[in-house]
């Protein structure tokens, strides 16, 4: 039999068969032959318009070759010390991935089987939803109130089969956030009955006094586990790590559902010398702010709702589709996020990036506005 006429359907799971492949956008140089620009300024995936911290860049040029034929530390070892010093917990109480989509995968392979389902937003980072579905469970999906998770519907939505609840906190696309009482009401609610995820992607963005810091309420609450990346504030997106943190008891248990290795050598390097860079942080706060700052008044006299909260993003209602309103962009040279897969159609999102790129998109924005 040929290979081409092998049938797979008797091979192939049910909720596999039903599911639809995520497609990534095509590369810079066939993006800019596709629609005849050039520069493209992307404004997609949210990432740091500042890039690494310079230690990090120091490890980046200065990365020998020759330590690429060599494994790189299983369980990113120096960089779990590095986190417990940071963080005042054991090193074993962090595991490190190949990118939050790991991490994420870590968690519900080690606590759902058939039968099992998780609890999240219908509005947020579609992972979660994602790899519970590809994987044989089932996610509840909850609406979000005034742009924000909604407690009240999450815990409503809880049944016998519910192990994990994963909130955004702040929320990626909407950016709004549980501030510490409405987070520790919840956890309370929960009572120890289900893993609550707390994911943190944005959390070094955030300048509101009352964001709660998971990694403070991990010793109040052994069900918690927090999730944090290098991809977004430390600007590591094209080395793919992140890395969750819970009580010795709950990692011990996502541990063995981990793949070693899968991190490499020099994003574990890179990541170690980012960690406390503090200055880099305030860094990019303050030009996050100011790019703001200046978009929000424009969106404003445009006459655009938009939803700005925590993050470095924005999103934008406008009066067209936002498929057409993504390749009428592109063809000037500016790359956004549609927000039909989010739930969101007629809206767009906009990553916060350089001044260059943001004065872009402000004028591409007005003239198909106009």
């Amino acid at each position: 039999m040929s290979p081409t006429t092998i049938p797979l359907d008797h091979l192939v799971p049910e909720y596999i068969k039903h599911f639809e492949a995520y497609i990534p956008s095509k590369p810079d140089d066939e993006l800019k032959k596709l629609y005849g620009c050039d520069p493209l300024y992307r404004l997609n995936n949210n990432e740091n318009p500042l890039g690494p911290p310079p230690a990090a860049k120091a490890v980046l040029e200065h990365f020998a070759a020759q330590k690429a034929a060599i494994y790189p530390s299983g369980d990113a070892y120096h960089l779990r010390q590095a986190l417990a010093e940071k963080f005042d917990l054991d090193p074993d109480q962090f595991l490190v991935g190949n990118g939050a989509n790991e991490v994420i995968a870590f968690v519900i392979k080690a606590f759902c089987q058939k039968g099992d389902n998780i609890v999240t937003a219908d509005k947020t980072f579609a992972v979660y939803e994602w790899i519970a579905e590809f994987s044989g469970f089932s996610a509840r999906l909850t609406p979000l109130s005034d742009f924000g998770f909604d407690a009240d519907a999450m815990l409503e939505a809880i049944d016998e089969r519910t192990k994990i609840l994963f909130v955004c906190n702040p929320n990626n696309p909407t950016g709004t956030h549980w501030n510490r009482k409405q987070l520790i009401n919840f956890m309370d609610q929960v009572d120890g009955r289900q893993i609550v995820v707390i994911d943190e992607a944005y959390c070094e963005f955030v300048e509101n006094e009352d964001f709660p810091d998971g990694m403070e309420l991990l010793r109040q609450y052994p069900n918690l586990v927090v999730f944090r990346t290098f991809s977004k504030m430390y600007a590591l997106a094209g080395l793919r790590i992140g890395y969750l943190a819970g009580s010795l008891e709950v990692v011990d248990i996502i541990r063995r559902t981990c793949v070693v290795y899968s991190v490499n050598t020099l994003a574990q390097n890179a990541a170690l010398k980012a960690l406390n860079d503090d200055q880099h942080i305030q860094r990019t706060r303050n030009h996050i702010r100011q790019e703001k700052a200046r978009l929000l008044p424009l969106l404003e006299k445009l006459g655009l709702k938009y939803q700005s909260g925590e993050g470095c993003f924005v999103m934008i209602h406008l009066p067209m589709s936002d498929t057409l309103a993504y390749r009428k962009l592109m063809a000037k040279g500016v790359m956004i996020r549609s927000m039909t897969g989010f739930r969101f159609p007629n809206w767009i999102r906009v990553s916060i990036g350089s001044t260059k790129a943001m004065t872009a998109f402000a004028q591409s924005l007005t003239e198909i506005i106009k």
